[in-house]
């Protein structure tokens, strides 16, 4: 039996979500030929999902700059000489007003981000109230705030937050170059304390970070393999920034992001597989 035909009973059968992957079997779906790895990947798509349809997220940094991580792709880390200053947070209101514009412009969901490794309490307490005035809008909401401490999760939650965003980066093996002020094995906890509360997860990842194909097959069999699996996963292809270690990094092919993609939509065929970038503010499509 080929991996094509092996995963395809799979997926079809139901039973792709409920099993973990190997990173062998992830990199023999993404060595497919280009067209069939497509073709699979928008079939699967189609079985779970209006086909044409898009949802628009927007993202915007409630506390910019000034991050003590080391995450070497991240021009907020204040370690680095980016053009990224440390900045305070916004205003709640000032907050809204952004949700509000995101709302206009098409979006359906707004997520906040602070450059923190994880909120302290002072901090959180703004941060409910953004959540709340956002969720007021009619507008889904998500965070990503760093790692969460126990009961945050459980705060958020009651706040009426919706998703709460903590990316695996990369994969186990790759991580270590990449980041060193945390283990791969803190963000596996945050992501567990955000389920145990009954937050959505959004968990993904980013590519063109300087990783062999093999690392990239190893991140989605990470989040494949997660159970449940992530209702969000974004897929970020690396933004470089002048100052950060990883600025001057040969560019990923479009067509390995290409690659990337299809096979997560394959392997988490509820999920909603979001296209993302590395900016202070961005946006990201999910499908």
């Amino acid at each position: 039996m080929t991996v094509l035909t092996a995963v395809r009973n799979e997926v079809e059968s139901g039973d792709a979500a409920d099993r973990r992957w190997s990173v062998d079997v992830v990199a023999a779906l993404i060595d497919l030929p280009f067209n069939d790895l497509l073709y699979r990947a928008h079939t699967v798509h189609r079985a779970h999902h209006a086909a044409n349809d898009v949802q628009l997220s927007t993202l915007l940094s409630i506390k910019t700059g000034g991050c003590p991580e080391d995450c070497a792709y991240c021009p907020q880390a204040a370690r680095y000489h980016t053009e990224v200053s440390n900045e305070a947070m916004l205003a709640v209101d000032a907050v809204v007003e952004a949700a509000k514009a995101a709302k206009d412009a098409g979006a359906t969901r707004f997520c906040m981000g602070a450059a923190w490794r994880g909120p302290k309490e002072r901090d959180l307490a703004p941060v409910l109230e953004m959540v709340r005035e956002v969720k007021a809008l009619g507008l889904e909401t998500c965070c990503t705030l760093g790692m969460l401490k126990d009961g945050q999760a459980e705060q958020l939650r009651d706040a009426g937050l919706d998703y709460y965003n903590h990316n695996l980066d990369t994969s186990p093996e790759h991580y270590g170059n990449i980041v060193g002020t945390r283990e791969y094995a803190d963000r596996l906890e945050t992501l567990e304390r955000v389920r145990h509360a009954g937050v959505k997860v959004c968990c993904g990842g980013i590519v063109g970070m300087g990783e062999s194909r093999e690392a990239r097959a190893g991140l989605i069999a990470q989040l494949a393999s997660l159970d449940p699996q992530p209702e969000s996963v974004p897929i970020n292809e690396l933004v470089q920034v002048e100052g950060t270690p990883l600025a001057g990094t040969e560019k990923l092919a479009w067509t390995e992001f290409v690659r990337t993609i299809a096979v997560a939509r394959i392997l988490m065929p509820a999920s909603m597989v979001r296209l993302s970038s590395l900016t202070p503010s961005t946006s990201g499509r999910s499908s």
